[in-house]
């Protein structure tokens, strides 16, 4: 449901209703694996940054659905790294703006991998650069030139997390960028099939206190 219908069926004011969706997907976020094991694929997907709800612009104000200035990923992005292994445990961090950098991936994907992990990718070179510092094994695929799998190498189920992830969002006619780590966390924990009652929402919501 919308912001405004959700108050109105619950009969709050729609400011509450929104305070109190962020609270519960807050609450959600955190319900999220340790580490990851075994076979772990890894992609980011970026969205045109956006500054919905802000008061003060940083930049000139663009209609709905705007496209960068520039082509190709740059600043204007946000990106959110996604790592998923093979039986469905997912963790995403949103990396901020422009693509995603080596440091960025020793900061999110080091501390969630164990030492015997199987790291798949595309052919990005930061990932190269990252196993080799890290010591992890790395597979890449070439998404570019059409390879979708050399057999179980591949990056599908993490593909596919995306896929799922951007036709969620559509319903929710724009997310600001500082709150796309809640959608994503959100996403995660629907995908998930966890926390699928409302008292297990509200118990998560309780424990950010």
């Amino acid at each position: 449901r919308t912001v405004r219908d959700a108050a109105r069926v619950v009969g709050v004011h729609r400011t509450t209703s929104f305070r109190w969706r962020h609270r519960f997907v807050r609450g959600a976020m955190r319900d999220r694996p340790a580490t990851l094991s075994a076979i772990v694929e890894a992609d980011e997907t970026y969205r045109l940054e956006s500054q919905k709800g802000a008061r003060n612009l940083t930049r000139p104000p663009r209609k709905r659905g705007g496209v960068a200035k520039r082509r190709g990923i740059n600043r204007e992005h946000d990106c959110l790294l996604v790592a998923r292994d093979r039986s469905g445990r997912t963790l995403d961090f949103h990396t901020g703006r422009g693509q995603v950098t080596v440091g960025q991936l020793h900061e999110c994907l080091k501390p969630v991998l164990p030492d015997d992990a199987l790291l798949i990718t595309d052919g990005a070179i930061v990932y190269q650069h990252f196993a080799e510092q890290a010591g992890i094994t790395h597979e890449a695929v070439n998404v570019e030139a059409g390879v979708r799998a050399r057999g179980a190498i591949h990056i599908q189920n993490v593909n596919s997390w995306h896929s799922r992830f951007k036709s969620w969002l559509v319903r929710f006619r724009g997310v600001a960028s500082r709150y796309l780590i809640h959608y994503s966390g959100w996403q995660r924990v629907l995908d998930d099939r966890r926390l699928t009652k409302p008292a297990h929402l509200l118990c998560a919501a309780v424990q950010l206190g």
